[in-house]
């Protein structure tokens, strides 16, 4: 049976780094609650993020107090913002002659819709074939990217030939809300805009693909929800989650990691969903700090930007990888759904 590769990945980030106006923001909707303001100011401090980047300029007014934007005019700016974004971070890809090579184009994405999309953007801005195949794998969230990863990797066991442009996108600060609620201004305080690109063939090149593993956890579908009102897209991420990540994926470890030892896994590509979260992971599997460190490192630098944070995790370890070095990467969402998936590196 023909592997796949995961050849190469490319990652971008909008301008605007806006994580220390949205804190002013936080702190001005919430100075008025008698006990949101002082446990904002302990869980900020606990989140392990410095910067996290938006489209949107905080001093450009799009965000107003007294008025924030519909849902319409949030979806002008995914139009604007979006095609700019994925173009750029493809272009970093470097495909060169084998733009004309590329057979499929796959796209996760919750945060923003349209038609023509990104997809025909891609085409058209990246000099792509015109006759590529198009996929848009739409509104699954944060665990997106692993399920394009598997989706890719059908193609090209079933189509040697076929070289899968994977984009993996997310405008998530275009669905801020102007709220005293002090879960929902938690949950604003994790998420970033972000995108990856990825290359997959059969080519023996970068991290090779194995296996994938889906662990839905049972009457949990309450935790994680997004839902599109009229005043943007509304999250709930109960805090909840990570402890029923733990719990689902120790009670399921040997069967995620195919039989292989913990102890034999040197890769640990996990979704950054927030610091709980990967504290949650590291606890089911009982592994060291240090193993999770690209995770930490990537929440630090980005913030959680959904279907594309697992990406740039696996593009820090693509670019320092060891020959032969076992792997498993995992991203979080709604469902609740832990989708995971085993990789080689050093090919």
């Amino acid at each position: 049976m023909t592997a796949a590769y995961i050849n190469r990945i490319a990652t971008a980030v909008p301008s605007h780094d806006v994580h220390k106006p949205f804190l002013g923001f936080a702190r001005l909707l919430l100075g008025a609650s008698e006990h949101g303001g002082e446990r904002f100011e302990r869980m900020a401090k606990m989140a392990g993020i410095a910067h996290r980047y938006s489209c949107i300029d905080p001093a450009g007014g799009f965000y107003a107090l007294g008025r924030f934007p519909s849902t319409a005019e949030r979806m002008r700016a995914f139009d604007t913002h979006a095609p700019n974004l994925a173009a750029e971070t493809v272009g970093r890809l470097n495909l060169g002659a084998e733009r004309d090579r590329i057979t499929h184009v796959l796209i996760t994405c919750c945060t923003g819709f349209s038609a023509p999309g990104l997809d025909f953007a891609l085409i058209e801005r990246c000099g792509l074939p015109s006759a590529v195949e198009r996929i848009m794998i739409g509104f699954m969230g944060c665990h997106a990217a692993i399920n394009a990863l598997k989706l890719a990797r059908h193609i090209v066991r079933s189509e040697p030939a076929s070289r899968v442009l994977i984009l993996n996108l997310e405008l998530c600060t275009l669905h801020l809300r102007e709220t005293t609620d002090l879960e929902e201004m938690l949950s604003f305080l994790l998420f970033a805009d972000g995108c990856a690109a990825c290359l997959v063939s059969a080519e023996p090149d970068g991290f090779a693909i194995d296996s994938f593993r889906a662990v839905l956890v049972p009457e949990t579908k309450q935790l994680i929800t997004w839902h599109i009102r009229d005043g943007g897209f509304e999250m709930t991420l109960s805090s909840r989650v990570p402890g029923v990540i733990r719990r689902a994926l120790k009670a399921r470890a040997e069967e995620i990691l195919s039989g292989v030892p913990t102890a034999s896994i040197d890769l640990w590509a996990v979704h950054p969903g927030g610091t709980s979260v990967i504290d949650a992971v590291q606890r089911a599997f009982d592994v060291e700090p240090a193993a999770l460190s690209a995770s930490r490192d990537v929440l630090r630098r980005f913030g959680n930007m959904s279907s594309a944070t697992v990406m740039f995790v696996l593009d820090a370890m693509l670019r320092s990888s060891v020959a032969r070095a076992a792997g498993c990467a995992m991203s979080f969402g709604p469902g609740m759904i832990a989708e995971t998936m085993m990789f080689r590196g050093g090919c």
